[in-house]
């Protein structure tokens, strides 16, 4: 069982940097592969990003690479999102997740099986 908690979002203007954090509590947090969703208003929830159980493989959905760098440290049991150069379109609620997978690095939804209750984060223009 692992509990994810979110926090760090807000409100910043179009080109602003934020960095999510999201700290997890129980076992073993370095045996889940951890990933990062957004959902927009009347949208699904859509992959942003995902980190192997090490931290060495990462991988990113097309439209935030080069943008925004997942990362955690397992001695902390917490894992980030650095989002730099933010854009209107990243406004959503941002969901922290973890996935017990066979796969170096898990990107299918369906496969993570413990999410946080989300951080919003609004990008003006």
């Amino acid at each position: 069982q692992v509990q994810l908690v979110e926090s760090g979002g807000g409100l910043v203007q179009s080109g602003d940097s934020l960095r999510l954090s999201c700290a997890a509590s129980g076992r073993m947090f370095s045996e889940y592969s951890l990933g990062w969703f957004r959902q927009a208003p009347g949208k699904e929830r859509e992959f942003v990003s995902a980190t192997s159980r090490s931290g060495l493989l990462t991988y990113y959905e097309d439209s935030v690479k080069g943008r925004f760098t997942i990362s955690r440290d397992n001695t902390k049991n917490t894992v980030y999102l650095q989002m730099n150069s933010l854009k209107p379109e990243d406004t959503a609620v941002y969901y922290c997740a973890a996935a017990a997978s066979s796969e170096p690095v898990e990107v299918q939804r369906t496969n993570y099986k413990y999410w946080g209750q989300g951080t919003q984060v609004t990008v003006s223009s």
